[in-house]
């Protein structure tokens, strides 16, 4: 299916999770869905799906939620990719970043995983580190929180007054690379605002 996307949001299973800063790709996937009043179902890949498009005529996108945590994302992702044959190039990943300042959002194709665990286990699930990614920025913790703890965390009462319209602008640039390409999609998302 040369016009199907991938679009996996990482993040914890269950609702001790939901509302936490590593479960912001899930987020994203949530916003993408609801523009288009659909409901995720269960899929064999371990996995939640839902099949739409990006818009009437449009490329065609598979958005997904692995139920798996999100140090093993990979065996979900890889199972999607297969079952819907998406290529590397077209599994778009959406995940937390905490190099990234809050409320920024960085797009690339490739590279390193900069120590993110669900990031690196799809890399090697998909045997490459080729695949776009969409990355929600979260901050690192001020102090000496350790970031493994800041991650599980909910967003703060500040964050989440502004958290809405980044899950929006991350969802309009997931839209904005299915459509548009990734450099289009950089230009866009990652000027300040």
């Amino acid at each position: 299916m040369a016009d199907t996307w991938l679009i996996v949001g990482l993040g914890n299973p269950g609702p001790r999770y939901e509302a936490t800063r590593h479960n912001v790709g899930q987020m994203v996937v949530d916003e993408l869905a609801a523009r288009r009043r659909e409901t995720f179902r269960a899929h064999k890949a371990n996995a939640r799906v839902v099949e739409t498009w990006v818009r009437p005529g449009g490329a065609k996108l598979i958005l997904a939620k692995p139920n798996s945590f999100m140090n093993v994302s990979g065996g979900p992702v890889s199972g999607l990719a297969r079952f819907y044959a998406v290529d590397p190039e077209r599994v778009v990943v959406v995940h937390d970043e905490l190099d990234i300042p809050f409320d920024t959002i960085k797009l690339k194709t490739g590279g390193g995983h900069g120590g993110h665990n669900g990031v690196r286990d799809v890399a090697k699930a998909l045997a490459t580190p080729e695949f776009p990614r969409v990355r929600v920025g979260i901050g690192r913790p001020v102090g000496r929180q350790d970031p493994a703890d800041w991650v599980l965390d909910p967003f703060g009462a500040k964050e989440r007054q502004t958290l809405p319209l980044l899950v929006s602008d991350a969802a309009d640039a997931v839209e904005t690379l299915v459509e548009e390409g990734l450099l289009a999609a950089q230009q866009r998302f990652h000027a300040p605002r």
